[in-house]
């Protein structure tokens, strides 16, 4: 990916990293214009961290390139603020262009990808209550479905308990869930535990 990135003029490579926790770090310490972020690094699933990073750079444009083909994931990772969703079989041709036109503001959604957005069928598991979970209720639920308690992610996201309460509620009533193996195969399904 960086020879393949390091042939353009327009763009340079400021840095790598191999784990999220490591990705999190270089994009606070170097704010670059563009990550591109595989959905999988480590054994751990990246998409969860997608808000933290726009927050920890929000000038930061985030490309995925990644081997996962389900278009759940393609739109849960828009959905939380990803800004272009790349197919590694499509980096040699696509990868360049896709970080410029991420770079100037634009979104990317490799054209294979998008066909497969537009003919899901949206009433498949893992999709219908998609449309109503808001980035922050993705993330809690990522948390929650990792085994974390109420207290425990409070403060990691710097919120009162009553406040994940709340959203918890919300995502058990959208989700039409109530045990908490029922939130992790929510979670699974929309691609949130890797």
């Amino acid at each position: 990916m960086r020879v393949l990135l390091s042939q353009d003029d327009s763009l340079e490579v400021v840095a790598e990293s191999s784990t999220v926790p490591e990705t999190v770090e270089t994009v606070t310490r170097h704010q670059p214009s563009v990550l591109v972020l595989d959905l999988t690094m480590a054994g751990q699933s990246s998409l969860p961290s997608i808000p933290d990073l726009l927050a920890a750079s929000p000038g930061t444009r985030i490309l995925i390139l990644t081997m996962q083909e389900d278009p759940a994931f393609a739109r849960a990772a828009l959905r939380i603020g990803a800004a272009g969703y790349l197919l590694k079989e499509a980096a040699a041709e696509e990868l360049v262009g896709a970080a410029r036109q991420v770079a100037k503001g634009a979104t990317y959604l490799q054209p294979a990808m998008g066909a497969r957005l537009a003919i899901a069928d949206t009433g498949a598991p893992g999709t219908a209550g998609d449309a109503s979970l808001t980035a922050r209720e993705l993330q809690i639920l990522s948390l929650l479905a990792l085994g974390h308690t109420n207290q425990e992610i409070a403060r990691r996201l710097y919120v009162s308990v009553r406040t994940v309460e709340t959203h918890r509620a919300r995502i058990r009533d959208k989700l039409k869930t109530e045990t908490r193996a029922e939130l992790i195969a929510a979670a699974r399904e929309r691609g949130l535990l890797g």
